[in-house]
């Protein structure tokens, strides 16, 4: 009754919320006499304070309306291209110039780990001056209703092949995280398949295929706990009226729970430090909101993939160790020659730790050596592998390098094996 008692509280809440509200724009307004002072300031900055830390934040917006391409601003249109009851696939269409031939496709396949695919907006926005950039929107499954049937890890992997049948052939797709494992084993079955749309190349991002390797916090706590456990304790049935009611999930709230817990003491001092730039009326409290704002909308997952997730990727170890099952049938990271395999790592990664994702390159042995290359980003943790302004200036440049070295329809000179911080080898 956990997730219902939540709902019933945040219902409760709303009266409180809305009258919060009211009031803080009473005080800040500027006809208040009181608006203008520390002690009209300090109540106005107590109410948002208030509203903020008892709302339910909604699915973020992209927002990404135009991009730059050489020495022109061109505009972007976000569409829904492909759609599926757990997942749309967004394209970010440019109004590129006809002389300016054909940009490198690229799929992002985003985290289905609790933030929605607006997580990696600085990534797609660093990606499209260069690149045809599609994103994986994955849908909160509470907002699914049971009627649609289950989704788990043979669907997530199915979705990924689907999507890149879709897009057709010289396609490229970059994993962020979590996805790394079912992108691996999307490209192997296609491989194995001999299908001739498997992606020109995937580009694998602070992802756990190896969590033996340096294990974090986060590793560690799923070796601790058995599946029942993470069964018992996690899991619970969406609330009426939701549409997804009675469909088993892991709570958005209780991921970000964990979220939060991570790093507590620095998000109780972000929102210290917010509350009195509020009272100073500084102008600094717009980056705080439009952090927050992302960072606290989570969605839920369906209670089959990630009890799976968990199960295979951190607890079994079934992709390294070759025991990864798809549709009844091993998936074999030796099947993959054709696709690239670019390998993105973070210094200070405290999710996915040093070494996790570069064992894709010990296991897809078949990949020629050209046709491979692994990046260690110093000085980023687990976010600046995709955002940032590292990222930007150091990681996004290589990975669009490298997409246009390994496209199937260009010319491949030979590319050096950057190896750390710039260094090659």
């Amino acid at each position: 009754m956990f997730y219902q008692l939540y709902e019933l509280n945040h219902a409760a809440m709303a009266p409180f919320r809305a009258a919060a509200d009211i009031m803080r724009f009473a005080y800040a307004n500027p006809m208040n006499p009181f608006s203008n002072t520390p002690f009209g300031r300090t109540i106005a900055a107590s109410l948002e304070m208030f509203e903020r830390t008892t709302r339910r934040y909604g699915k973020p917006e992209f927002g990404l309306k135009q991009t730059t391409i050489g020495d022109k601003t061109v505009s972007v249109r976000e569409e829904v291209v492909w759609s599926r009851p757990f997942c749309n696939l967004l394209h970010f269409a440019r109004s590129v110039p006809a002389a300016r031939g054909n940009d490198p496709r690229i799929l992002i396949v985003a985290p289905m780990s609790g933030h929605y695919a607006t997580l990696l907006r600085g990534t797609v926005e660093a990606l499209l001056p260069s690149a045809d950039i599609y994103i994986t929107d994955w849908i909160d499954a509470r907002m699914v209703p049971m009627t649609e049937g289950t989704f788990d890890f043979d669907d997530y992997v199915d979705y990924v092949i689907e999507m890149l049948h879709f897009l057709g052939h010289d396609t490229h797709v970059i994993a962020v995280c979590q996805p790394s494992v079912p992108v691996l084993a999307a490209a192997a079955v296609m491989e194995e398949a001999k299908d001739p749309l498997s992606p020109a190349s995937m580009t694998l991002m602070g992802g756990p295929i190896d969590t033996r390797i340096n294990p974090t916090a986060v590793n560690k706590l799923a070796q601790e706990r058995s599946l029942q456990w993470f069964s018992d304790n996690v899991i619970m049935n969406v609330p009426w009226p939701q549409p997804g009611f009675m469909r088993p999930v892991y709570p958005g709230f209780l991921q970000l729970s964990g979220f939060m817990s991570m790093n507590l003491d620095r998000h109780l001092v972000a929102h210290k430090e917010f509350f009195m730039h509020l009272v100073k009326n500084d102008g600094e409290p717009e980056r705080h909101r439009d952090f927050y704002d992302e960072y606290l909308a989570v969605m839920d997952l369906t209670a089959e993939f990630y009890l799976q997730t968990v199960e295979e990727v951190f607890i079994k170890h079934s992709l390294p160790k070759g025991e990864l099952m798809h549709r009844g049938k091993r998936v074999d990271p030796a099947a993959i020659r054709n696709v690239a395999l670019l390998t993105v790592e973070g210094e200070n990664d405290d999710i996915s730790g040093v070494g996790q994702t570069m064992a894709a390159q010990t296991i897809c042995v078949n990949i020629p050596e050209d046709m491979r290359m692994h990046y260690l980003q110093p000085d980023v943790g687990h976010y600046g592998v995709f955002n940032g302004s590292r990222f930007r200036r150091e990681i996004a440049p290589r990975i669009i390098d490298f997409v246009r070295q390994h496209s199937r329809s260009a010319v491949k000179p030979p590319i050096p094996r950057v190896i750390k911080g710039g260094r090659t080898g």
